[in-house]
């Protein structure tokens, strides 16, 4: 049987996707987030967001007319995430790197606000500074490591930012393992990680999502695993 290590808990409707192969998921979090509180003396002409867990922050915050700017942001779960709570997005792409593009072509004369966690690339930063586009910047959540010892063998492990594979690797190895990567960010953590020494087995999916993680899985292993049997999900 095929063994996948997921290092985040996985949702139920994503655990769903393994009902068709046969593989046994083992889960453990191997980083944990948490909303910190923060004061915002002058919010800009933009919000700029790069993750799901900075808009959940600021949806605990008290700050005032939040809803009434419009946001920039990276990833489509979090486009939807601030749609769905009511904020207008009017501009939205995979990845930093993208969306500095997108504000260099149109938004230069623009002010932003940057909304994030306090382990974050500095992809954005330095370019706003490099332009002189006026910003602040504003942590609203923290992300800690949680390391485990993975005892088990495992096939492949699953890996969803560049903070989960430097807490993996603090206690563990990857051997000859294939890794699914959630995008380039999280592959190039792996790539540039000395402990790694050049590890090759890299898949990354194709949009930037859980469930495209999952289908990279799937398809990776499909020669493999018989179809018609339910996977082993364990915890």
């Amino acid at each position: 049987m095929t063994r996948i290590l997921s290092t985040k808990k996985l949702s139920k409707a994503i655990k769903k996707k393994y009902f068709d192969t046969k593989m046994e998921l083992v889960e453990k979090n191997f980083i944990q987030t948490k909303s910190v509180s923060f004061k915002i003396p002058q919010l800009n002409n933009y919000l700029l967001f790069t993750s799901k867990e900075a808009v959940k922050s600021v949806l605990k915050s008290e700050i005032k007319n939040v809803h009434s700017i419009s946001c920039f942001c990276v990833g489509s779960k979090t486009k939807s995430f601030l749609e769905k709570n009511g904020f207008k997005v009017i501009e939205y792409v995979d990845y930093a790197e993208d969306l500095i593009q997108v504000i260099d072509l149109k938004y230069k004369e623009n002010s932003f606000t940057f909304l994030c966690g306090n382990i974050r690339k500095n992809t954005i930063p330095n370019y706003f500074q490099q332009n002189k586009i006026t910003y602040n910047e504003f942590v609203v959540y923290e992300t800690t490591l949680k390391p485990h010892k993975i005892k088990k063998e495992y096939d492949g492990i699953l890996f969803f930012s560049p903070s989960g594979v430097k807490s993996f690797l603090e206690n563990n190895t990857l051997d000859n393992k294939t890794c699914f990567c959630i995008g380039t960010t999280t592959a190039k953590a792996l790539e540039n990680n000395p402990e790694v020494s050049g590890h090759k087995n890299i898949v990354i999916a194709s949009q930037p999502t859980v469930e495209n993680v999952i289908t990279e899985v799937i398809k990776y292993y499909s020669h493999l695993t018989p179809k018609g049997e339910p996977g082993e999900l364990k915890k």
